[in-house]
């Protein structure tokens, strides 16, 4: 007893299937890729050789129409050879059932309708043409490309400055609607600030995105920052990222655990007003008590100013350097293989499509070192931590911009209550 295996894949819409995993003992597969040739010769084989079974996993990877899929299943059948069906309900001797044979045929045919729907979809990445749908606000669609819309480019511009100069989302959103009536959700704000769209990038499918394919509105160096911010203000207490004073968040009592939060008191008849930093939910009896706090941010700037330089020298650059070496190098190589596939064209070793899906796949290798690259400290940390280490750099900022540089640098500010005082931990993100 003969038996034998087919698998097609198109490169352009799902990886090569295991040709090893049947589940019977398999005496050849025939396996193409992209084109039919395999199941041509499979054909031209079974002619002259006995064959007793054919496995296949889906019936439409005979063909590209249906048409396709039923003359090469009654030539083969007409051979003597019991198709079976892996992954459907169908075996060549169970063929005559009525109604459970024409659901596959109209399965088969929306399966190949869906394909073909997808290979036009995947037709469009290889050539780097925006996916369907309506672009993003910012934005209008052209015939190969996005091309920046004057008119609401600028209302976005206008949102990531404002993110970028305060770090807080819900002010960004809020500041839209004040100045020109554009109101959207925090949820939306949020899509802006990681849509690839806004830096000049294409997404698609699995998140495969593909860089420099459109002209952005946000630089990379502002796009790195964003990022940076967004994994910062996500490890902050909810709704601290927008607080208005700058130690909102940051500080932790060491003694109970518990976040702070800034309260103000005020007496009766009087302006003057009193912040204090109080912890949340202190479990101490009797609670830990409630700290001014001016006298915490003074403290912490004198440290900041102390230590942070300290914290910078200790650093390794070195191997921070090397690491950025390696990412340049590596994306320079594969820019390097980029170039190369037209020659490769003309000379013929490969063919359009091929050369196309190895593009596409370069591009998106590229844009994956890329966004590694820009996870990295920026270069210039020693510099920005000599121009900061200066107490009076700290009061000349407002409590927005504050905010902004010490979440910049700390992970955590620690109260260390002694028996009758207290003094601070800080504890640097790097």
């Amino acid at each position: 007893m003969k038996i034998i295996a087919y698998s097609y894949s198109n490169p352009l819409l799902e990886p090569a299937a295991d040709i090893n995993d049947w589940g019977w003992e398999v005496d050849r597969v025939y396996q193409d890729l992209g084109q039919r040739i395999q199941l041509q010769q499979l054909i031209t084989d079974c002619q002259t050789e006995t064959t007793d079974y054919l496995l296949i996993h889906r019936l439409e990877e005979l063909g590209d129409t249906f048409e396709e899929v039923s003359d090469r299943l009654h030539e083969l059948e007409a051979m003597g050879i019991m198709i079976i069906a892996t992954e459907q309900p169908y075996t060549s001797q169970h063929s005559h059932i009525g109604g459970d044979l024409w659901k596959l045929l109209q399965e088969i045919q929306n399966q190949h309708h869906s394909r073909r729907i997808r290979q036009g979809h995947a037709s469009n990445r290889l050539q780097g043409l925006p996916p369907p749908g309506k672009a993003p606000y910012g934005y209008r669609r052209s015939q190969e490309k996005y091309t920046i819309d004057r008119s609401t480019a600028t209302v976005v511009k206008d949102f990531f400055e404002h993110f970028l100069l305060y770090s807080s989302l819900r002010g960004a959103v809020r500041y839209l609607a004040k100045k020109y009536g554009k109101k959207i959700s925090v949820t939306t704000g949020r899509r802006w600030l990681t849509n690839p769209v806004y830096r000049g990038d294409t997404a698609y499918q699995h998140n495969q995105i593909i860089s420099d394919t459109h002209t952005p509105i946000i630089s990379r160096e502002e796009a790195a920052q964003i990022d940076r911010i967004l994994r910062r203000n996500s490890l902050l207490p909810s709704r601290t990222a927008s607080a208005p004073r700058s130690l909102a968040g940051l500080v932790v009592c060491s003694h109970c655990q518990s976040h702070t939060t800034v309260t103000r008191v005020t007496q009766r008849h009087q302006d003057k007003e009193y912040i204090y930093l109080r912890p949340i939910n202190c479990p101490q009896l009797p609670k830990c008590r409630a700290i001014p706090y001016q006298q915490v941010l003074e403290q912490t700037i004198e440290i900041i100013c102390r230590d942070l330089p300290l914290a910078v020298d200790g650093i390794n650059f070195p191997q921070l350097d090397s690491i950025k070496n390696s990412l340049g190098q590596a994306i320079a190589r594969q820019q390097e293989i980029l170039q190369q596939l037209p020659n490769l064209v003309t000379t013929g070793i490969l063919d359009d499509q091929t050369a196309k899906l190895r593009a596409y796949k370069l591009r998106t290798e590229i844009s994956q070192l890329q966004a590694q690259l820009a996870t990295l400290p920026p270069v210039n940390l020693h510099s920005v931590a000599q121009a900061v280490s200066i107490p009076q750099f700290w009061f000349d900022l407002s409590e927005a911009e504050r905010r902004f540089y010490f979440r910049e640098f700390i992970k955590q500010i620690e109260i260390i209550r002694n028996s009758k005082d207290w003094e601070l931990r800080i504890i640097f993100i790097f």
